[in-house]
C-alpha cells in the first residue's frame, strides 16, 4: 500500500559568492570556437540523476541530448509533453488560450490536489498529489546504460542552480523556476510499480540477453528530497523491489536520508544487483550552499557513503556535475576523490556541466550575480548551446580518469557490464563456463 496519503503548501539562505579560480585557459581555436555544438561519442554524456549529464531520449524521465532535439522554438513553446506534437502548427497566441487545451501530464498536474503536509514553514514548497499511470517508465536511449527509470516525484526541493531537470516541469505547463516551489508526490506507487514490473525482461537486449534490463531510480528527482520523509514513496518502490530477485537497480542522490533505507537495500542486494550513488561535487561548504540551496552539507553525504559501505552496500561517489570554473580549480576534483576513497566509495565519476535552456534560464543569471569574473566566459561558451568546448572536455576526461586511476577505483557496475557485453556472445558464454 503506498504511503501517500492527501497532503498542501519555499527557499535557502544564500552565501556570498566563493573566491574560485577562473576558467582554464583554452587554445585561441578553441576559444572561437566557443558557439558550436559539440559532439562525439567519446563525449557523450550519460544520465546520472539530476544535476549530473544527460542522454538523447526526449522523455521527461530521459532527456534529450540537447535543445536542437526540440528545436528552439519548441523546447520554448511545448510544456506539456502531449502538447508538443502541436508544436509549430499553432499561432504563437493560441498557448494562452483556456486550460482546457491541457493535456497529458499537464493536464493532471493542473488538477493535482495540494498534499498535506506536517511542515508550517513558510519556506517549504508546495505539495501536489499527482495521479499517474505509471511509475516504471522506459527509456530506449542507446547513450544510457538503463532500459528503466522510476522517479518517486517531479520537481526537488534541494533547488540546484544548476539542475538539468528543471525541463521536467515545462511537459506540465510550468516555468523551470518552479521546479523547487512546486514539487508533485506520485500516488499509488506501490501498486503501480507491481503493475510495471510485468513489461520488466531479465533478458536486456542491450546485452544480448546475457543480463537483466537496469532500473535507475533518481534521473529527474532526487528521490531522498525533504518530500520523501513524509509522503515515502521511494521507500514504498524499494519495498516492492525488494521482494523481487534477479533485478538490476540502482539509485542517486544528493541526501544522507538514504541511510534510513538499508535495511531494505540489504534485502534487494541479497537477491538482486544493486549499486548505490551519491552526488557530492565540492567539499566546500559554503560553495555547496551556494550552488546546491537546500541539499545536505557534504560531510554529511559522505558519512552516508561511509554507512552504506559499513552496511556491506555497493556505493560511489558522483561529482557531477563539473563546473566550470566553480568545482574546477586545482585540487578540488581530487579533494573530493579522496575523501570519496576514505568514505569507502568503490567508484567515482564527473561529466562537465550540461545547459538545457530551461536550466541556463536559472543559471546564468545566477552566475552573472555571484561569480560575475565568469559571466562572459559562461556567455560564451553556454549561450548558444549546451556544451562547455570539447578541448575542455577532454581535459577533464583526461583528469578524471587519472584520478580513478590514482585512487584505485573500480568501474562502475554499468561501465563493467558495458565492457563485459561489447565481447562475443561466444566468448561470454566460455568465460562463465570457465568460472
Amino acid at each position: 500500500m503506498s504511503p501517500v496519503h492527501s497532503k498542501p503548501a519555499p527557499h535557502a539562505r544564500r552565501q556570498p559568492a566563493q573566491q574560485t579560480a577562473l576558467f582554464p585557459a583554452l587554445s585561441s581555436e578553441s576559444k572561437e570556437r566557443g558557439s558550436r555544438v559539440w559532439t562525439g561519442p567519446d563525449l557523450a554524456p550519460i544520465v546520472t540523476g539530476p544535476g549530473g549529464s544527460i542522454s538523447s531520449y526526449p522523455t521527461p524521465d530521459c532527456p534529450p541530448a540537447s535543445s536542437a532535439d526540440h528545436g528552439p522554438q519548441c523546447h520554448e513553446q511545448s510544456r506539456a509533453r502531449d502538447a508538443a506534437a502541436l508544436c509549430g502548427g499553432q499561432a504563437a497566441g493560441s498557448w494562452t488560450e483556456a486550460p482546457a487545451r491541457l493535456v497529458g501530464i499537464a493536464r493532471l498536474a493542473a488538477n493535482s490536489r495540494a498534499a498535506e503536509t506536517q511542515r508550517n514553514s513558510g519556506e517549504r514548497p508546495e505539495y501536489f498529489l499527482l495521479p499517474v499511470r505509471s511509475i516504471l517508465n522506459r527509456c530506449d536511449s542507446k547513450r544510457v546504460p538503463f532500459e528503466w527509470t522510476i522517479n518517486p516525484y517531479r520537481g526537488c526541493e534541494f533547488a540546484c542552480k544548476y539542475c538539468y531537470a528543471r525541463y521536467t516541469h515545462e511537459y506540465m505547463e510550468l516555468d523551470g523556476s518552479e521546479f523547487e516551489k512546486k514539487i508533485f508526490v506520485k500516488q499509488d506507487a506501490a501498486p503501480l510499480l507491481v503493475q510495471d514490473m510485468r513489461k520488466y525482461s531479465f533478458a536486456s537486449k542491450s546485452s544480448g540477453g546475457v543480463y537483466p534490463e537496469h532500473i535507475a531510480i533518481g534521473t529527474a528527482t532526487d528521490p531522498y528530497q525533504p518530500a520523501e520523509r513524509e509522503y515515502r514513496v521511494t521507500r514504498a518502490c524499494l519495498e516492492e523491489l525488494a521482494k523481487r530477485e534477479g533485478l538490476s537497480v540502482s539509485l542517486i542522490t544528493k541526501s544522507n536520508q538514504i541511510v534510513r533505507d538499508i535495511d531494505l537495500f540489504k534485502k534487494i542486494a541479497e537477491r538482486s544487483e544493486l549499486s548505490l550513488n551519491i552526488t557530492i561535487t565540492t567539499l566546500r561548504p559554503r560553495l555547496a550552499r551556494l550552488l546546491e540551496p537546500r541539499a545536505p552539507r557534504p560531510d554529511l553525504r559522505l558519512a552516508a557513503v561511509k554507512q552504506l559501505r559499513d552496511a556491506g552496500l555497493a556505493v560511489g561517489v558522483s561529482a557531477c556535475p563539473l563546473i566550470p570554473g566553480m568545482t574546477d580549480r586545482d585540487g578540488e576534483l581530487e579533494a573530493v576523490a579522496a575523501a570519496a576513497k576514505d568514505a569507502g566509495a568503490q567508484w567515482f565519476f564527473s561529466n562537465v556541466l550540461f545547459l538545457m535552456p530551461s536550466s541556463a534560464k536559472q543559471f546564468l543569471p545566477f552566475v552573472r550575480e555571484k561569480f560575475p569574473k565568469l559571466a562572459k566566459q559562461y556567455e560564451d561558451w553556454y549561450s548558444n548551446n549546451g556544451y562547455a568546448p570539447e578541448e575542455y572536455r577532454k581535459q577533464m576526461s583526461q583528469r578524471i580518469a587519472k584520478i580513478r586511476q590514482e585512487y584505485g577505483f573500480v568501474p562502475r557496475p554499468w561501465e563493467e557490464r558495458t565492457r563485459k557485453t561489447k565481447q562475443p556472445q561466444l566468448t561470454l558464454v566460455l568465460q562463465g563456463s570457465a568460472a
